[in-house]
């Protein structure tokens, strides 16, 4: 295990994060940003709380064109606000339906310089509002001077690449989460239930320093399984079952996303072979997965093993997705998405394929885009299905 990554980020980090955002705001016309979710604000402040579980508050944060940015919060954020490197905190007491911020939110755009009249509100796919939708509509009728544009690609691209510390973190809570998916198989056994299985992962993830473990999804059958979202169930594992886990686990604010498949007493051929082939799709997603290749391009070299190697279809619907903050980010590795891949590009590779009617085999890895090609973030899978006895 590596050691444990600082906490938290230099100031310098958000110097560069907001450089790059203003750089690319005067490029689109747009006079500030507006951002109402969790990762956003985290971006550009640093505010890292847990109360965001809460749906009761709404929060702001406004990107100027020009300066550092404003936050416009609830008072009971005031003192973790004042934490950050943020200067600029405006509060009111909420909740407070009757105006929740909006005429507070009115004042601080009145006083923001217009050179283009638009204010840039991720609006597109992958983003969303966290506010009601009547606030949002008094906003735009007590904004004076700006029109509303979508700025959810702006957002996408800008934490699409990530730095050297972010990479830190998602590197070690990779490693740790390896760690734990590699002695996984020695702890289960016949007779165990899904959620047993689970429930003692995740704890062993926490015991060895990850710090939340929000998503461990599982699924399990006789020779497959034919879903990946729905576990954990009460169901018991038998012989012949296959049993897939998936975990998004955190360090710092930061995910890793794979999973590990194992078979119960044994595993019949058509298994291993789609276990065969999925584990070599990946393969063939790491060689094609370099600066200046695309996420197409990594779909392509997946889907072109397992389509040759039997594939029914593929009902995920993508193999893999940009990581970061979120257990899923922007861009998804699917046949027309095309974004280009450049050096600080965290991805999953994720082929799944169903190999029988009924009957899925998915496998999942993480990967960062280096200069000349990738590196693994996960530790790589067992080349063959692990089979507990």
């Amino acid at each position: 295990m590596r050691a444990i990554p600082p906490r938290g980020f230099d100031v310098a980090e958000f110097e560069s994060r907001l450089c790059r955002a203003q750089l690319q705001m005067q490029a689109d016309g747009l006079d500030a940003l507006l951002l109402t979710t969790e990762p956003e604000v985290r971006y550009f402040s640093g505010f890292f709380t847990q109360f965001w579980e809460s749906p009761t508050r709404p929060w702001f944060l406004v990107v100027p064109l020009n300066g550092r940015p404003i936050a416009v919060i609830p008072e009971i954020g005031l003192a973790g606000m004042a934490g950050t490197w943020i200067e600029d905190i405006r509060t009111w007491p909420a909740p407070r339906p009757a105006d929740d911020g909006i005429s507070l939110l009115c004042s601080v755009f009145a006083e923001l310089p217009k050179h283009f009249g638009r204010l840039g509100v991720p609006m597109g796919h992958e983003s969303h509002l966290r506010m009601p939708v009547g606030d949002f509509e008094r906003l735009k009728q007590g904004l004076t001077g700006f029109e509303i544009a979508d700025a959810s690609l702006l957002i996408h691209r800008l934490r699409y690449v990530k730095s050297a510390a972010e990479i830190e973190k998602i590197t070690y809570i990779c490693d740790l989460t390896s760690d734990a998916f590699d002695v996984w198989p020695s702890s289960v056994s016949l007779g165990e239930t899904e959620r047993e299985i689970c429930r003692r992962f995740r704890i062993d993830l926490l015991q060895r320093g990850a710090d939340t473990s929000p998503y461990i999804i599982s699924g399990s059958g006789p020779g497959g399984y034919d879903s990946i979202i729905m576990g954990p169930t009460d169901r018991v594992q038998t012989a012949g079952d296959v049993l897939i886990i998936d975990t998004g686990t955190t360090f710092d604010g930061y995910f890793c996303d794979f999973d590990r498949n194992i078979a119960f007493g044994h595993a019949d051929d058509a298994v291993r072979r789609a276990y065969d082939v999925v584990y070599t799709a990946t393969d063939a997603g790491f060689a094609a997965a370099r600066p200046g290749a695309t996420t197409s391009d990594v779909w392509a070299a997946m889907w072109g093993v397992m389509e040759e190697g039997g594939a029914l279809g593929n009902s995920v619907g993508r193999m893999g997705h940009g990581l970061g903050m979120q257990l899923t980010e922007w861009p998804s590795n699917t046949p027309d998405d095309g974004t280009i891949l450049e050096p600080g590009v965290v991805l999953t590779l994720e082929p799944g394929m169903e190999f029988a009617p009924g009957k899925q085999m998915v496998h999942e890895e993480n990967i960062v885009i280096t200069e000349d090609g990738a590196e693994w973030l996960s530790r790589r899978a067992p080349a063959e299905l692990p089979v507990v006895r």
